[in-house]
């Protein structure tokens, strides 16, 4: 049986039109909320268990009203009986009727009273709401990673709340400059971070900290930039004081450092202003890592750069006037400088250098003596051809020793032979007294730590991972020595051993 509709309603299409033009969300949206309200008051009237579905025509505003009821298969038990009919009881009405559709009854439009007018102006007003909620999420999600522009609304201890125009945002303590004070009507400029669907509307989070920030404003201020002819390739930022940011060019004509500063600095000085006169430091990008340092620890003038690739760590060594230059105001100028490499750098002088090189060699060449039973010189030689321990002679080609100034192939098997027979002998002797001091397998896995480092940590109780876990750097130093490991070396094997419980 088909739904009856009643005479056409043109004030209903009117007020949909209306609503949806005032409120700026989808008219469907709108036809929904009211028949939801249609319904709402239709189920009040005849029953709350009854499967009640009113239909508004999009054209002439015309409502109808009916009663759906499913129908089941025969002995299937009933959830709802005003709502269910068993597929005998449904033929009665459709000798055709299939398991799964809908019995349809056409209901009499109903009067609406006041309680049922009030009632389907709320399920209406709530329905819009959700429309608009909808709308402004969708609408600002499409903005995330873009900038807005908004006035400061409200000023809070934690946060600040920006009216953005269709919407409020909010710009958290974190995410905002230090030492800017914002104050209620200020026009101010911010990324847009994160937006989420909340019950009381889309939840829009702004940032003026984070690097895109710069880099959306250098993207507004360089036309270069925004078309893609010069590349921002990375950006550190200590909010509101200072920042690096590394450009390339794609044109080997443009200076991309020239060009972001702008004539007289006028485009720096942009960007900077908006940031609260945050000083920016622009430096030319390389594919050559150790010119890449080199730019990005200036103003500093760096003598020579090593790279530990490894380790994911670069010693810089300047002079001891520009050492002070290099470091920055409570290290700034490094730690940007590492920040926008990613990885760790520490800023040495030239006699710092030296003295730790000397004292390096000095544990080595003791160590090689001692094992190898060879005199200094000997020691010296194969640390000047790059040998750092005994495990890297025992494995090398036999002929790259032989080919060392001052030996010869008898002297380079005898050294392979003496290594080779420690390096058997010590990993004979820890996996015997690993298993007897019960040295834990995964304290074994802690990268930074050899074999006799791990006998040494056993002989002071430290067997497994957590034990290893719960010491300090001063310790862990203290027991393996400090010509052993640094102070920036036991950090990472403490923080290698902390891992597992932050994954917990």
């Amino acid at each position: 049986m088909q739904e009856k509709e009643n005479m056409p309603r043109p004030g209903i299409v009117l007020v949909a039109d209306t609503v949806a033009r005032e409120k700026n969300i989808d008219k469907e949206d709108v036809f929904v909320a009211m028949e939801v309200a249609i319904q709402k008051s239709a189920r009040t009237k005849y029953g709350m268990e009854h499967d009640i579905r009113a239909h508004i025509d999009r054209k002439t505003g015309a409502i109808s009203l009916a009663r759906y009821r499913e129908v089941i298969a025969d002995g299937e038990e009933k959830e709802n009986e005003a709502a269910q009919l068993s597929l005998r009881e449904a033929k009665a009405y459709d000798p055709k009727i299939k398991v799964g559709e809908f019995i349809i009854d056409a209901l009499p439009p109903i009067d609406f009273g006041r309680i049922a007018a009030q009632t389907a102006k709320q399920v209406i007003t709530q329905k819009v709401r959700e429309a608009e909620r909808n709308k402004q999420f969708e609408e600002y999600s499409e903005k995330i990673g873009t900038i807005v522009n908004g006035t400061v609304k409200r000023v809070d201890y934690n946060s600040t709340t920006i009216d953005i125009g269709k919407a409020e945002a909010i710009l958290r303590r974190e995410e905002s400059i230090p030492n800017e004070v914002l104050k209620i009507g200020d026009r101010i400029r911010a990324y847009v971070l994160d937006v989420r669907k909340e019950n009381k509307g889309p939840q829009i989070f702004l940032s003026r900290t984070c690097p895109e920030f710069m880099t959306k404003l250098f993207q507004s201020e360089v036309p270069e930039v925004y078309d893609g002819i010069v590349q921002i390739m990375g950006v550190a930022r200590d909010p509101g004081s200072k920042s690096k940011m590394a450009v390339r060019a794609n044109d080997v004509t443009l200076d991309p450092v020239a060009t972001c500063v702008g004539l007289r600095g006028i485009r720096v000085l942009a960007v900077s202003t908006e940031l609260h006169g945050e000083k920016i430091d622009i430096i030319p990008y390389s594919e050559d890592k150790a010119q890449y340092i080199v730019s990005a620890l200036s103003p500093a003038e760096v003598i020579k750069v090593v790279l530990d690739e490894e380790n994911n760590r670069i010693e810089a060594v300047v002079s001891q006037e520009q050492y002070s230059l290099a470091i920055g105001r409570r290290g700034q100028n490094v730690r940007l400088a590492a920040k926008l490499l990613g990885c760790d750098i520490d800023v040495l002088t030239e006699e710092q250098e030296q003295e730790r090189r000397s004292n390096e060699n000095k544990v080595r060449s003791q160590r090689f003596m001692e094992i190898l039973d060879v005199d200094e010189l000997l020691a010296h030689l194969l640390i000047a051809e790059g040998f750092s321990n005994v495990d890297e002679i025992a494995m090398v080609n036999v002929n790259e020793l032989a080919e060392i100034e001052g030996f010869d192939e008898e002297i380079a098997q005898e050294l392979q032979r003496r290594a080779q027979a420690y390096v058997e002998k010590r990993n004979k002797e820890f996996a015997e007294k690993s298993k007897n001091m019960g040295l834990d397998e995964k304290l074994q896995t802690i990268e930074g730590l050899d074999k006799d480092m791990l006998l040494t940590l056993a002989d002071h109780n430290i067997r497994t991972i957590d034990d290893l876990a719960d010491l300090a750097t001063d310790e862990l130093i203290e027991i393996l020595g400090e010509d052993i490991l640094s102070t920036k070396e036991a950090e990472k094997v403490i923080m290698a051993a902390r891992a597992h419980w932050f994954e917990n």
